[in-house]
């Protein structure tokens, strides 16, 4: 993964050595975002060691045909990343994603350094004409670079496949080197695999059967676990909104978020705004979740200084979760949580708020549910009801046509209904 150990001249060794360097840059930034605590430099100096070691090895045994050293090079780099993931007890998988983007650093680098001296050449001895193939790669190497930092922000920010990122750089490098052979064969030749092209296409043949098992069991796991685990590894991130642009809401990324299951950042301000407005006694919620909402609605009790906040989650992995945080939040008396389902959860008294979250085909029946409870002069607020999340916005629309509810529709991103019972405008 390192770039290519070839010294058998100097410059040659101060352009591998340029690469090593960038990889262990861009890996030492990786490793920070992931909250991996190892160090850059010493790991790709283990790596490099690793390929040279190899390289050195099939050689002098000839285990590999001429040209295609950089597979057991590959090979050897990979081995040395593994034992040093397990010595360190790192997820090695989630050590292989972050030494990827830094590898293809590491190689644009080389490509880029050899770039220059060609250019060089050119200027010194006059000679042109020789710069778009090194040019094209160097570009390539870029994008690719690019393409697999990028998914590394996306990992960081929320739940991704392990193993993805450093899949796409097996495909990467194996059908960049396919395909570059095949550009450079000579016409008769392009389905004849001679060894280079074949372990290209062998590298990225491993690359996808891995990445369609690692994808095969991600899939399996349901969102809100996916969620649950990426938060006890690394905690919240506040990021931007990533929903779809709306008519009514089309710039989304002016609001933040935490994850795909949690009210934008703005909503939660504004739920706890809300509490401390109205003043509530009672307070129910459907669909706890990691208990976000929940903590922000006890906020706004505490300040009050009386009520409480009914809430239900009816995941038991979940509630346990949520139940942590609650109890580890120093709000716990404000909370009254419950692991059951919404439509089962038997509330006592006059409820002043009703905050619906839960699942999105339930939110309806909620409402008709606690409707004849509600204060009528509470308000009842219905998530996920932007024009894209058309079963919330209609089911809004349904009780307010049977003249139940009178309802406005604000336009944040994922779209927030605030209702009132009707008799409550008289």
């Amino acid at each position: 993964m390192t770039p290519y150990l070839n010294t058998a001249n100097w410059t040659e060794g101060l352009t591998v050595l340029a690469g090593l360097l960038a990889t262990a840059w861009v890996l030492q930034g990786d490793l920070r975002r992931r909250k991996i605590r190892a160090n850059a430099y010493v790991a790709t100096a283990i790596a490099a060691f690793g390929g040279f070691a190899f390289d050195l090895l099939a050689t002098k045994t000839g285990w590999f045909w001429p040209g295609v050293l950089w597979s057991g090079e590959l090979a050897g780099e990979i081995l040395a990343i593994v034992i040093l993931a397990w010595r360190k007890k790192i997820t090695i998988l989630e050590f292989l994603d972050a030494f990827s983007p830094a590898a293809a650093a590491g190689y644009t680098v080389v490509r880029l350094v050899g770039l220059i001296s060609i250019a060089w050449f050119q200027i010194l001895f006059g000679h042109g004409g020789i710069l778009l193939g090194p040019l094209s790669v160097f570009i390539v190497w870029v994008m690719i670079t690019a393409f697999l930092w990028r998914m590394g922000v996306k990992a960081a920010l929320g739940p991704k496949p392990v193993g993805e990122i450093f899949c796409f750089y097996l495909m990467f490098i194996g059908g960049w080197r396919l395909s570059y052979g095949l550009l450079l064969a000579t016409p008769g030749t392009y389905f004849k695999l001679p060894g280079i092209r074949l372990a290209s296409l062998a590298t990225f043949l491993i690359g996808g059967i891995l990445l369609w098992w690692i994808l095969a069991r991600y899939h399996n796991v349901a969102r809100e676990h996916r969620i649950l685990q990426h938060v006890a590894e690394r905690g919240e991130s506040v990021q931007p909104e990533y929903s779809k642009p709306t008519p009514e809401c089309p710039h989304p990324e002016r609001w933040r978020m935490y994850d795909s299951m949690t009210a934008e950042v703005e909503v939660l301000d504004f739920l706890k705004t809300l509490v401390t407005t109205i003043k509530p006694v009672l307070v129910v919620e459907t669909g706890t979740f990691l208990g976000t909402s929940t903590l922000r609605i006890a906020e706004g009790l505490r300040e009050n200084g009386f009520g409480r906040v009914i809430t239900c989650e009816n995941d038991p992995k979940v509630f346990e979760e949520a139940k942590k945080r609650c109890q580890e939040s120093g709000l716990a008396e404000w909370i009254d949580l419950r692991n059951e389902s919404s439509l089962e959860l038997k509330i006592e008294g006059r409820i002043d708020l009703l905050y619906c979250d839960s699942d999105l085909p339930l939110r309806e029946q909620e409402v008709r549910r606690f409707l004849p409870q509600m204060n009528p002069n509470g308000l009842i607020l219905m998530h996920d009801a932007s024009s894209s999340l058309a079963t919330v916005r209609e089911a809004a629309r349904k009780l307010e046509s049977e003249g139940l509810l009178s309802v406005t529709l604000l336009p944040t991103p994922r779209g927030l209904v605030i209702a009132q019972k009707r008799e409550g405008r008289t």
